[in-house]
């Protein structure tokens, strides 16, 4: 559910101090967000008006209600915190970074896959018309769920369990973010995807780099991959992991070119017009 930067992030977030959030939370977002933007712009996000308004909402979110009581003075930090059952909250830059990679619009319904602490959930929430999120440890689902009404996002849809085979009463989705390293991409997500969606996925082997993919759909339902930078990602939990690490997530028919060994799955470095909403 959280993961560090490795190839895309090398511009270090400088600490905040424990006592600047303890004493004044308010200021200590808004050093991280001066921080997170200063990250974006280094990894070619400039201004406009997707990257304000996340920036906006992660600016005005208490970050620190959605870590364990023993983190909350770590919660400005940029880098990720444990949140319980071996799982971890992302550091705001990396939330904020596949959250702008969705081009996300205020009418959007959005699948998240791995709920964990809650916080990607409320910045999609803030953002778009209704969020579904998918937890499979029960202990973390209720607690997010908890955390996400007592913050008054009632536009937000939990549910525990697998998020392998995603939400299908609920689809289709205008965008998929998997919040975990996945061995495949589960084709039950694709399907879920409507034509002119997208997905971001952290894609490869477990506790290995990965690659940050942005998948689009087009109208006529083909596909078409571009990864984003090598990532880490905490491993995909449930049904994903029972398949064969390398078999193929998306239908070879669609993607006929020279697999990338051993993902099983051809990659190429993500372009201007990958993050242009299909059909505009």
């Amino acid at each position: 559910m959280a993961f560090n930067w490795l190839a895309l992030t090398f511009l270090a977030a400088t600490p905040l101090p424990t006592e600047a959030v303890q004493n004044d939370p308010s200021a200590a977002r808004a050093l991280m967000v001066s921080q997170v933007r200063t990250q974006l712009e280094t990894h070619g996000i400039h201004d406009d008006r997707r990257r304000r308004a996340i920036l906006a909402v992660i600016g005005r979110l208490p970050r620190e209600d959605f870590v364990p009581e023993t983190e909350r003075a770590n919660a400005y930090r940029g880098e990720p915190l444990p949140i319980g059952q071996g799982q971890t909250i992302s550091d705001a830059f990396t939330v904020a970074y596949m959250t702008h990679r969705l081009r996300l619009r205020p009418a959007d319904r959005v699948l998240e896959v791995g709920t964990g602490s809650g916080y990607q959930a409320a910045v999609l929430a803030s953002l778009v018309h209704e969020v579904y999120t998918i937890e499979i440890v029960p202990e973390l689902a209720t607690r997010a769920a908890q955390t996400l009404r007592s913050h008054g996002f009632s536009n937000v849809n939990t549910r525990t369990g697998d998020g392998y085979r995603g939400w299908p009463e609920a689809a289709p989705f205008d965008a998929i973010i998997v919040t975990a390293g996945a061995v495949q991409i589960p084709p039950a997500l694709i399907a879920q995807l409507r034509p002119g969606g997208r997905m971001i996925i952290p894609y490869g082997p477990n506790w290995a780099e990965q690659q940050m993919t942005l998948i689009r759909k087009d109208r006529r339902g083909r596909l078409s991959v571009a990864s984003c930078g090598w990532v880490s990602f905490v491993p995909f939990v449930g049904e994903a992991q029972h398949m064969p690490p390398g078999s193929a997530g998306i239908w070879r028919r669609d993607h006929p070119r020279r697999c990338f060994e051993p993902l099983g799955m051809t990659f190429r470095r993500a372009q201007p017009q990958d993050f242009e909403r299909h059909g505009e």
